[in-house]
């Protein structure tokens, strides 16, 4: 006599790739910033992207390291003070 097994649920059908990209997009562009009264807001956030030098690239991420800042948020200040609103 042959065994029985139950079969489990189907898995789900996979997502197509336009699906998957929008699912993980949706908060992706919107991160926590402290505003000067410390309090937290949604604030949309754009990339931007650079060439510079790879010694410039090494003593920037150097620096950040040492201070325990991410460089993001170390541009991100340099910019704001070059462009303020």
């Amino acid at each position: 006599m042959a065994k029985k097994t139950a079969l489990g649920k189907a898995p789900p059908k996979p997502r197509t790739a336009d699906e998957f990209v929008a699912a993980g997009s949706e908060n992706l562009g919107q991160r926590l910033v402290r505003s000067a009264e410390e309090a937290v807001e949604m604030v949309k956030m754009k990339r931007l992207t650079l060439d510079v030098p790879e010694s410039l690239h090494k003593r920037i991420k150097r620096t950040c390291a040492d201070r325990g800042e991410m460089m993001a948020d170390v541009l991100r200040e340099i910019l704001e003070k070059e462009f303020p609103a």
